[in-house]
């Protein structure tokens, strides 16, 4: 019902920022991206303003080493397309991190939540193969968004949180952080809709991916070994029992 009241302004192809950030900081971090839309940086102005760039360019101040980011999310996305992302990366690639965010298509689809979130454990295992740490950004509280009408969007809050609360579980659980989105941004979205919301109202703007980039960040250098304070709405690893 919203797509139809406002169409489609964005398009489905979002910038594309993937390069090395800071490159007089030596070797590379590699940063990949991978997921929906929000991932994919849709809804930014300008390719230096996607959630991948602004993460990337955080990320190399931080550490004080530069960044390779290479997004493979894709716009649309729902967590059963993971595989194919994953799937289009070189064989031989191996990211230092990945960042996954993704699930509000799922909701949006009306995909079950144990479907939902046994494809993403399926993608956290093959990172985890190939050497990667991971930090998954749990789905975004879709109860924010004003174009959907009541009830709806009250559903859609609802079954947002839940997916966003499995697949914090599944994360942990999996010895990979979670980034609960809903804490972390979802007030700045609420309080803040005209600058946090690009012109559809469904995508962050660039204020808004900053926001997120910048909420995510301390989770990234966590995964990455760097000694952070991990504010409310970081998950960390669970313990692994041993059997």
């Amino acid at each position: 019902m919203a797509r139809l009241a406002i169409g489609k302004p964005l398009g489905e192809d979002a910038h594309v920022a993937d390069k090395v950030y800071r490159k007089r900081n030596g070797r590379p971090i590699e940063l990949l991206l991978l997921g929906d839309s929000i991932a994919a940086g849709l809804g930014a102005d300008r390719p230096k303003r996607t959630l991948g760039a602004q993460l990337a360019k955080r990320l190399a101040d931080r550490s004080e080493r530069a960044v390779r980011l290479h997004t493979a999310a894709v716009v649309g996305s729902e967590t059963s397309m993971l595989r194919a992302q994953l799937a289009g990366l070189p064989p031989d690639y191996a990211a230092d991190v990945a960042v996954i965010v993704v699930g509000g298509n799922d909701v949006t689809h009306r995909v079950r939540t144990s479907v939902s979130c046994a494809h993403l454990g399926e993608a956290i295992t093959a990172l985890q193969s190939r050497g990667t740490r991971v930090v998954v950004g749990t789905c975004p509280d879709l109860g924010a968004l004003s174009p959907v009408p009541q009830p709806l969007r009250t559903m859609a809050g609802m079954a947002s949180r839940q997916l966003a609360s499995a697949q914090r579980d599944l994360v942990t659980g999996l010895g990979e952080r979670a980034v609960s989105l809903h804490h972390v941004v979802g007030p700045f979205f609420l309080a803040e809709p005209d600058t946090m919301f690009a012109v559809d109202r469904f995508h962050p703007s660039g204020a808004g991916y900053r926001r997120t980039a910048k909420a995510m960040l301390p989770s990234v250098l966590a995964a990455l070994g760097y000694d952070t304070l991990l504010p409310f709405g970081h998950h960390e690893p669970l313990p692994r029992v041993r059997r």
